[in-house]
């Protein structure tokens, strides 16, 4: 392991400590006075929604979109957020389709709706698919912070790994949910303002300014938003159909379905909504959620697309070996002493966010209480939740480390969702849309779903069978809705039972 010289300066380093500290100051007061698994996992449920949507964009953005998004620009164009026309909408279903039948059932956790609805073994299993999602995404997301902090400080990434990991577990143990999410409106804040004075140090520094930053993204196609795709009439259409995930009518229809797996049926983003005191209010803050989310996004394409023409204006300056890591190269090398604290501080950040709150939250509830240690304590049961976030954050850090070998980290974590994803989504419609009982139905849909998924994304992936990854949350979900619905009459004993 070889540590080169710090590369940060003297003001660099009190920009980053300044936040740091104020970071952690804020998680500290705002841990204060929690006593049980109720407080710890839910925050008493009363979080202000202001400050629910705020850490939801955090939670959102993480290092994976400071990093992967202006790559992902740099080397496309702005394609990636067509799917956001059908995230929002999957939003609002969410608001008015999910969240009500989470708050009626009181839930700590969403998969408590499931045990209600259908059963335990469809509860146990959603929750370890939860587990198997959550993991591996966030690995990636960890791994694509670590690699930019990397970058930046010349440190081996394992070292980088270890610190986040070490930190995250300190402050979510002290103050459980309470923390997480008022860090994160500390960071969603950060993450706003790094983002707008890099674009203003871009734009200052290109020769022509904005209008040359235009002319030039737009004549290399940097800018361009929507792929129509190839005409009906046209031979390839099928091929392209089924290939190309940046088709628009592809992106909004898989954008729909995946937001609304991603959201509606993930612990991580639902935990937070579910801390707000009542159903109408958590409500609202979904819908407004998407409109800062998708601000920040395009402050991090803006980011991207001034990258390249930047570069493209000195072609001299010396580009990263791996073009997913542009963007701290340039922080490192390009800007100046300062805002090179300051931004590198946001990535930095984004990457201290983590699962290890929701992860706890659904072993504890979905598995520890009702199948290892029934009827204990809440002092016991709280002990165990902070036992459990550093088990999950060492898994956690070998996930990171081992998807550090893999190129175009944007694109590897919605495929890997993509695997899981369909399943919950399946399960989670059939409840709320059905009045089926299909307890161990539900279970046979979801795990030959995942199956099936695993298998195309690895045909997929070899080049053998021409699916686009967007497809396999479609083709989980419809997959798992048929199973359950279709084995519920033979599996169990009664067809319907009551909403």
């Amino acid at each position: 392991m070889t540590l080169h010289p710090w590369p940060l300066g003297i003001v660099d380093n009190m920009t980053l400590g300044g936040l740091l500290v104020s970071m952690i100051t804020l998680g500290v007061w705002a841990g204060r006075h929690r006593v049980t698994t109720r407080d710890f996992f839910l925050g008493g449920r009363k979080i202000p929604a202001w400050a629910v949507c705020l850490s939801m964009i955090a939670t959102e953005v993480s290092a994976l979109t400071l990093v992967g998004v202006p790559a992902t620009a740099f080397r496309e164009n702005w394609e990636y957020a067509q799917f956001f026309i059908g995230s929002f909408a999957a939003r609002v279903a969410i608001a008015y389709w999910f969240i009500p039948i989470f708050y009626a059932y009181n839930c700590t956790t969403i998969y408590e709706f499931l045990k209600h609805r259908f059963g335990p073994a469809t509860q146990y299993t959603a929750s370890v698919f939860f587990f198997i999602t959550r993991l591996i995404g966030s690995g990636i997301r960890l791994m694509a912070g670590s690699l930019a902090i990397s970058v930046i400080l010349d440190l081996p990434i394992e070292l980088v790994i270890g610190f986040f990991i070490l930190f995250g577990v300190a402050y979510i143990v002290y103050g459980g949910i309470k923390a997480v999410i008022w860090t994160g409106v500390f960071q969603g804040l950060i993450f706003v303002a790094a983002g707008g004075v890099t674009i203003a140090y871009l734009i200052l520094h290109i020769q022509g300014g904005w209008t040359t930053f235009h002319l030039v993204a737009t004549q290399a196609g940097k800018l361009k938003l929507w792929d129509w795709g190839p005409s009906l009439h046209q031979p390839h259409f099928a091929h392209a159909f089924f290939s190309d995930p940046n088709i628009v009518w592809i992106a909004i229809l898989n954008g729909f379905f995946g937001s609304l797996a991603a959201f509606g049926t993930d612990q991580e983003l639902m935990q937070r909504l579910l801390t707000i005191e009542t159903r109408q209010k958590s409500q609202r803050t979904m819908v407004a959620a998407p409109f800062a989310s998708f601000a920040v996004l395009l402050i991090y394409l803006t980011i991207g697309t001034g990258l390249f023409v930047y570069y493209h204006q000195f072609p001299a300056t010396a580009l990263p070996q791996k073009l997913d890591k542009i963007f701290p190269f340039f922080i490192k090398n390009v800007l100046p002493a300062g805002l090179r604290g300051f931004v590198f501080s946001a990535i930095l950040m984004a990457t201290l966010d983590s699962p290890l709150m929701s992860l706890s939250a659904s072993f504890i509830t979905d598995i520890y209480k009702p199948l290892l240690q029934k009827d204990r304590s809440d002092a016991h049961y709280l002990v165990i939740s902070r036992v459990s976030v550093v088990v999950f954050a060492l898994l956690l850090a070998g996930i990171a480390y081992a998807s550090s070998f893999y190129n175009d980290i944007l694109w590897l974590a919605f495929k890997i969702g993509g695997v899981t994803f369909g399943s919950l989504l399946g399960v989670f419609l059939l409840g709320i849309f059905t009045k089926r009982r299909s307890n161990y139905g539900n279970v046979i849909g979801m795990v030959t779903m995942m199956v099936v998924n695993g298998t195309l994304l690895t045909l997929s992936e070899l080049k053998i069978v021409p699916i686009g990854w967007t497809w396999l949350v479609l083709i989980g979900t419809a997959g798992t809705f048929a199973i359950g619905w279709f084995l519920g009459p033979y599996l169990e004993q009664g067809n319907e039972v009551p909403l």
